[in-house]
């Protein structure tokens, strides 16, 4: 692992009415070069570091491939671990009776599911994305779209490669071909620009400018909440409606009783599905507040000095 030096902390607000933002300037120390991410210091702030989901899937992104751990699906609660390769030596009517053991053992209802979720800490290699959210932050910014997202998309989506998800997303942003036709980008048997990082980056701010933002305010507005559009808990749902869709999140929420906000919202949106907003739906902020926390651990292990210094960040 490289060695950084976090020479760089606070910036003024991207936006005018927005709370101040800080970013991290990360220094390679070993070649000199530098890179601009954004701190989480939110996360922290608002306690979203101590939510069990986070927690959870923090776990899994530094636990190796070999490794499967046995979880309330749930509450993400952990109840042990399997190596990987005797678990898929199971037939399907034991893994069955393992997990009704466990669920005997920790006095579970039968109805509760298990999940049995496989180490991720080789997919998601979050120091090798740190040069791509530098890269980002400009193209975002330049778009007047808040980088909060680049840095989000990119440590979860396809962090650190290029690969084809199973539903044909492609790129650093895994965008749809259908969605990178729409914003400008060429997509055919010879060509496909989803693989050029700043036409898929650009592509991938103008869907949150156009679409994300604007469906995830037409659809709390319907609940009759206006937030400002900086919270964190906004930007989180506005994450679930560029990886769901607009209709999917729309639909789920129209199952609320009563209107919610804030960190229960996205609480009660990992606990309930609807249409296509399924686990890995749920799963998605999730991942994206752990991928997060990585990060901050990752830039500040090995630390050399911080340094403090304000400087005006163009505002919008």
């Amino acid at each position: 692992m490289k060695k950084y030096i976090v020479i760089l902390l606070l910036f003024n607000a991207f936006f005018a009415k927005s709370q101040n933002v800080s970013l991290i300037d990360v220094h390679f120390e070993e070649d000199s070069i530098t890179h601009i991410v954004i701190d989480p210091e939110g996360l922290y702030a608002e306690r979203w570091d101590t939510l069990a989901q986070p927690i959870f899937w923090k776990s899994i992104m530094n636990l190796s491939s070999d490794t499967c751990v046995i979880n309330n699906a749930m509450s993400r609660e952990v109840l042990g671990y399997v190596q990987r390769i005797k678990w898929q030596q199971q037939t399907e009517e034991e893994k069955k009776s393992f997990k009704d053991s466990i669920r005997l053992n920790f006095c579970l209802e039968h109805e509760t599911k298990i999940y049995v979720t496989v180490g991720k800490k080789d997919f998601y290699l979050i120091e090798e994305v740190i040069p791509s959210i530098s890269r980002a932050i400009g193209i975002f910014q330049d778009n007047k779209v808040d980088p909060w997202f680049a840095q989000a998309i990119l440590l979860i989506e396809s962090p650190g490669k290029l690969k084809y998800s199973s539903t044909g997303a492609f790129g650093s942003f895994q965008l749809m071909k259908s969605v990178a036709r729409s914003f400008g980008l060429t997509v055919n048997r010879y060509v496909d620009e989803r693989k050029d990082f700043d036409k898929s980056a650009f592509a991938a701010s103008q869907l949150i400018k156009t679409v994300c933002v604007p469906n995830a305010r037409r659809i709390l507005c319907k609940k009759d909440i206006d937030p400002s559009g900086d919270e964190l808990w906004f930007k989180l749902l506005v994450l679930h409606i560029y990886h769901a869709g607009a209709k999917n999140v729309e639909g789920l929420l129209e199952q609320l009783n009563e209107p919610l906000e804030g960190m229960s919202l996205i609480q009660w949106m990992w606990r309930n599905e609807w249409g296509n907003f399924k686990n890995a739906s749920q799963n998605y902020s999730q991942v994206a507040i752990a991928a997060m926390l990585c990060l901050q651990d990752i830039v500040l292990k090995d630390c050399n000095f911080i340094f403090p210094c304000e400087n005006q960040y163009k505002s919008f």
